[in-house]
């Protein structure tokens, strides 16, 4: 994804001092990284100063220290039971020594594990603001999949402690604010999240990567892009697709990710094309060439593949919760099916691919309704929202320093 080059570059007379914390950080794939990476971005393209502490991902790898921007490496560990993920380590001291060289004006800490955990701790020793991002308040639902079922209460406990320790917790959708709110948190602030999209566009579409699908012009092609691993309940896409298949016999179906869930997947369903892990323009490509997206997760917070798909001008069909109930409008941009539903969710694949018009009719509106979720428009609702943290609590800046378009009432 790009992190700069579409968002405003108004700078501030009156700078925030913003130190970033994750646990995961481009180039790694999900998300979360993706979504910490467009804020850093918008963050430093709005005059920012950006402190990123994040994880390193080789041995060989840099911090990077330049004007308005520096960066902490911290070493991690696989996740127990899911090893396609890290969690860092804590560095409380390590930061309290940094933090009271160079004090931040607020910390945003945007992942949960022994890295946020220190962070919060460190940044409230130094009574520095803190906000949160919560992108795992599905952790309990994840960790089914990895054999730690009877752990779900003590998880949703410590998320829970985790983030009432913090002035603001940013979630991304409406329900998921209001989920937070009955299960005990305090000080939930809905932030959609941005997305880039000069990058997802209907303008990337390739006919000759659908050649190399098999796939002509009017052929129906089905696209999934998604972690390759079972929580992820790839078996009701496949089931799908085969149901949609039985009416337009050359439709063609292609999944876009990797996970340990590929090998046994691609060995029993050869007639599917396994594109592997794409990023970027290749990314980009793979989503405009299809044309209907069905994304079949049960355990998302968000769900960025729903939103990248609709930039991407596809007909996305999904379950309705996360960032598809926030975003898709039932049969007028994208269609809807009650959560966990699986005869519901087949009824809907099977009467959209026998309509193309229809089709085509939703991926045309798809695109509308998400192109006021660039990064150019959510990187000014996430400033806003951290200057009034930082002013409640007293800081020096001045408001009166901005221009009168960018101020902000107190709280």
């Amino acid at each position: 994804m790009t992190t700069g080059k579409h968002l405003f570059t108004q700078t501030i007379s009156s700078p925030l001092r913003i130190a970033v914390v994750s646990e995961t950080y481009p180039p790694d794939v999900n998300g979360v990284a993706v979504t910490v990476a467009g804020m850093v971005g918008g963050m430093r393209q709005r005059g920012h100063y950006v402190h990123l502490v994040r994880l390193r991902h080789h041995k060989r790898d840099v911090a990077v220290q330049e004007e308005g921007y520096a960066e902490t490496l911290v070493s991690g560990i696989p996740l127990p039971g899911c090893h396609e993920w890290k969690i860092g380590m804590p560095a409380r001291n390590r930061l309290l020594r940094q933090w009271q060289l160079q004090r931040p004006d607020i910390v945003h800490i945007a992942t949960e594990g022994p890295l946020g955990w220190s962070a919060m701790h460190a940044a409230r020793k130094l009574g520095i603001p803190v906000a949160t991002n919560s992108f795992y308040s599905h952790l309990h639902n994840v960790s089914q999949h990895h054999g730690t079922a009877l752990l779900s209460n003590c998880i949703a406990s410590y998320l829970r402690n985790f983030h009432n320790k913090a002035d603001c917790t940013m979630v991304s959708t409406v329900d998921m604010q209001k989920h937070l709110q009955q299960a005990g948190y305090k000080n939930v602030e809905m932030v959609t999240r941005g997305i880039d999209t000069e990058l997802f566009h209907p303008r990337k579409r390739s006919e000759a990567l659908r050649q190399q699908w098999g796939a002509d012009v009017d052929t129906p092609v089905v696209v999934l892009v998604s972690r390759l691993t079972e929580e992820k309940n790839l078996q009701v896409v496949i089931n799908a697709f085969e149901q949609m298949q039985v009416i337009i016999g050359d439709a063609k179906l292609v999944m876009v990710g990797d996970g340990p869930a590929r090998a046994r997947l691609q060995k029993q369903y050869p007639q599917i094309v396994f594109a592997g892990m794409r990023t970027g323009e290749d990314l980009a490509e793979h989503y405009a060439s299809g044309d209907v997206f069905l994304y079949p997760s049960l355990t998302e917070s968000y769900g960025s593949v729903t939103v990248e798909a609709m930039a991407s001008g596809l007909a996305v069909l999904a379950y309705d919760y996360a960032a598809a109930r926030q975003y898709i409008r039932h049969d007028v941009n994208g269609l809807l099916a009650p959560f966990n539903d699986t005869d519901a969710f087949f009824r809907q694949a099977i009467a959209l691919i026998q309509i193309p018009d229809r089709i085509q009719r939703l991926r045309n509106r798809a695109r509308l309704a998400v192109e006021p979720m660039a990064w150019a428009n959510v990187a000014g609702k996430v400033e806003r929202l951290l200057l009034n943290i930082v002013y409640s609590k007293g800081a020096k800046h001045d408001q009166t320093e901005l221009s009168p378009e960018r101020q902000v009432a107190k709280i």
